[in-house]
């Protein structure tokens, strides 16, 4: 009898157990769209808060109903946020984020009806088509970086917002003085049209899980060289309850409670509270935004440096999260007790700048501990609970401005409840992040 040597295993099934290498030119050509993408979506975040005042003046509306009309933004955000997360795994990464920018450039066309019920209704539709925007690109973003290369560009990604803010700020400004503050949403919608074109034409889907995958797969998933099932995913109720995903929603919550009041009630606040003209509450607001850029760039990529060199813990992603939100809690409170201008102007940075390092740091997090084939869900539901203060804080804001003593009082009313919140959230944020332990549980990439 003649014994037959077995045949070799196909190197294909070698390969495929193996990381696919990375595509550095194309990884930073998606970087440089999304980037883009979140320049356009705080800029038409930012856009009304920026025309508030002729806005007001021409509708004669009071801050209760300008509130209402901010809040409305929100309205949606969460909703859509969570749905699209949990829809991600059967949609592509770059078709959603196509859609949506269409949608950005059809929602700022109702403003130039201006009345507040076509207000409400451009803002209703912009704040659902920019529910998903930032966990959405996220996730189209870490399919093209692996784990261990995401913080900078995850900083890139938030960072996008401030930069979006700092340029656009000047920008709209001075077509809401010069031409008016229709000219303002005319310009947004424009711009958003011009990035989809560019993004149908350039974006694609990265290799690690940033696609829409396949059907579901058996409970257990069996390696290519068939040696032994990996253990079945965790449940995603459990991933849920997870220290570091709550940490990391509490993180986002108080970041973007500071971020909702900036962008609803910072440029009023600047020019009815402090006496400042449009155009040089648009240069402080910049500023605001170019102090939030330089923390960006800086700690997540010391956190990246950290775990190259095998450093990574808890103080390192834990602490930068809660710390950020803790400093611009501090910084809220004490603003309504400083007079020197020079002071006011460093506790505005300090309360509406530094909590944005936590933006980026809560998904780096997250994602370390969630499977890739949950990432997209997992984000969902995160930047649903996280964004949750934009539904109320504008018009909470305008309510206790207006029935307050006196406009000096309201404020610091809305900034002591907003410091003590972004308390909390801070320090439970730093109790409760443990990646490392977290991710050996639930099987993350680690």
């Amino acid at each position: 009898m003649v014994v037959r040597p077995l045949p070799s295993r196909p190197s294909s099934d070698r390969r495929a157990v193996e990381p696919p290498p990375f595509d550095r030119s194309r990884a930073w050509l998606i970087l440089v769209m999304v980037v883009a993408f979140m320049m356009i979506n705080y800029a038409d975040k930012s856009v009304l808060g920026l025309a508030a005042v002729p806005l007001m003046d021409e509708l004669g509306i009071d801050k209760s109903t300008y509130g209402l009309v901010s809040g409305a933004f929100y309205a949606l955000f969460s909703v859509t946020g969570l749905v699209v997360g949990l829809l991600s795994a059967r949609w592509s990464p770059r078709t959603l984020l196509l859609v949506m920018a269409a949608l950005w450039a059809v929602a700022q066309l109702p403003a130039l009806m201006a009345s507040v019920p076509a207000l409400i209704a451009g803002r209703l539709l912009l704040g659902a088509a920019e529910g998903p925007a930032a966990s959405m690109s996220m996730h189209a973003l870490y399919g093209w970086f692996p784990p261990g290369r995401r913080g900078m560009p995850s900083a890139l990604q938030i960072g996008g917002a401030a930069l979006g803010t700092a340029v656009s700020a000047p920008l709209l400004t001075w077509l809401i003085v010069d031409f008016g503050w229709r000219s303002a949403f005319i310009a947004l919608a424009i711009t958003s049209a011009a990035w989809c074109v560019v993004w149908y034409a350039v974006g694609k889907d990265g290799p690690y899980g940033g696609g829409a995958p396949a059907a579901p797969a058996a409970p257990a998933l069996r390696p290519p060289d068939g040696s032994r099932p990996a253990a079945p995913l965790a449940p995603l109720s459990r991933m849920l309850r997870n220290g570091t995903v709550v940490g990391g929603i509490l993180s986002a919550f108080g970041s973007h409670w500071a971020l909702a009041l900036s962008s609803a009630w910072l440029p009023v606040y600047l020019q009815t509270h402090l006496g400042m003209a449009a155009e040089r509450a648009s240069v402080t607001i910049s500023a605001v935004s170019a102090l939030s850029l330089v923390l960006l760039l800086t700690v997540p990529a010391l956190v990246d440096r950290r775990k190259r060199r095998g450093r990574a813990g808890r103080a390192t992603d834990g602490l930068a999260q809660g710390l950020a939100v803790l400093v611009s809690g501090g910084a809220l409170a004490l603003l309504p007790f400083t007079e020197p201008r020079p002071l006011q102007l460093v506790l505005v940075a300090l309360a509406f700048g530094c909590h944005a390092v936590a933006l980026p740091l809560h998904y780096v997090t997250t994602a370390a501990v969630v499977p890739a084939a949950r990432r997209g869900a997992v984000f969902g539901v995160v930047a649903a609970t996280g964004t949750l203060p934009g539904m109320f804080v504008p018009y909470l804001t305008g309510r206790l401005v207006d029935g307050a003593a006196s406009e000096a009082a309201g404020y610091t009313i809305a900034f002591l409840l907003s410091a003590a919140v972004m308390a909390v959230c801070g320090a439970v944020a730093m109790a409760a992040i443990r990646p490392e332990r977290d991710a050996r549980a639930l099987g993350g990439e680690g």
